[in-house]
């Protein structure tokens, strides 16, 4: 008949501060795996915002009546985009939202009535159409002189760069969580061992296997880590649809940073930090009791 490992070690006084150590580090580890699903959903959404687009910005001549200049090279420069194949739509911006895309650098309150703003053009490039920019931009500079060409590129590499980078260092930051977790068990469990070194030894000469007794511990660790670690995890889910809802307090959202807050759909892939966490406690209980095990008897 196979051995049954139970509960046959008592629960330690000192398990307590362990479990607390889990369950924050399981909410920082869940941080991290948030972050980067933030960053990573960022980043594809200023992607596909700027994929298949590109923006025409004129601006105002320094010589003449800039007025006046400036709207007869802009409608020039509509013209060419109209006359592009490959090029869908062309609109002009209003000045409503030009203000809109200057109001995070100058606020609501700035004064831009007086200052000749250039004029803005967005196109939409018909999908799977290649264009020669460099060709464009040519035939803009000839129709209007003072037009420039700007299809996104740099900006969705340095965008994905980004993501990238904070993607990146959360793995990082998860690596080092999960070494952490595994030493703080590890101590712990060899802690106890120690602690119950004369129950150890009964078993021991009752005839009890190492295996037996690893069992037992291992799934001491397993569950208590697997509590622990959804507590923190619960906690930094709630913190991160909380993060959606500020805006009730009066905090206004940050205008050049993505929403900090998880969508529902989200949510289920931070449950991959308790299972983790409680495999680590799991497999780091097991080796660190059959090793001190084996090496007493």
């Amino acid at each position: 008949m196979k051995e049954r490992a139970t509960y046959i070690l008592p629960r330690d006084k000192g398990a307590a501060p362990l479990d607390f150590v889990i369950a924050v580090m399981a909410f920082l580890a869940a941080l991290a795996l948030g972050a980067s699903l933030v960053a990573d959903r960022a980043a594809q959404g200023w992607q596909s915002g700027l994929a298949d687009r590109i923006t025409v910005q004129v601006m105002p001549p320094e010589t003449g009546d800039a007025r006046a200049g400036l709207e007869t090279e802009t409608k020039a420069a509509l013209a060419v985009l109209t006359a592009t194949p490959g090029i869908a739509h062309a609109g002009l911006l209003s000045d409503a939202e030009i203000n809109a895309l200057v109001e995070p650098w100058i606020g609501k309150d700035g004064a831009v009535s007086g200052i000749p703003l250039p004029r803005l053009i967005d196109a939409a490039v018909t999908p799977g159409t290649e264009l020669d920019i460099n060709r464009l931009s040519a035939s803009l500079k000839r129709a209007a002189p003072h037009a420039s060409v700007d299809d996104h590129r740099r900006w969705i590499a340095r965008l994905r760069g980004v993501a990238d980078a904070v993607r990146f260092s959360a793995y990082g930051i998860l690596l080092l969580i999960a070494s952490a977790t595994a030493a703080a068990v590890s101590f712990a469990t060899r802690a106890g061992l120690d602690a119950h070194h004369e129950m150890v030894a009964l078993l021991h000469q009752m005839g009890a296997l190492p295996t037996f007794i690893a069992r037992a511990v291992e799934w001491h660790y397993f569950i208590s880590a697997l509590f622990a670690a959804a507590l923190g995890t619960l906690f930094a889910a709630l913190l991160f649809l909380g993060a959606g809802g500020l805006e009730i307090f009066g905090v206004e959202a940050v205008p050049f940073l993505p929403p900090l807050s998880l969508k529902w759909i989200e949510i289920p892939w931070l449950l991959a930090v308790p299972v983790a966490t409680s495999l680590i406690a799991w497999a780091t209980a097991r080796i660190s009791v059959l090793s001190v095990v084996k090496a007493i008897y």
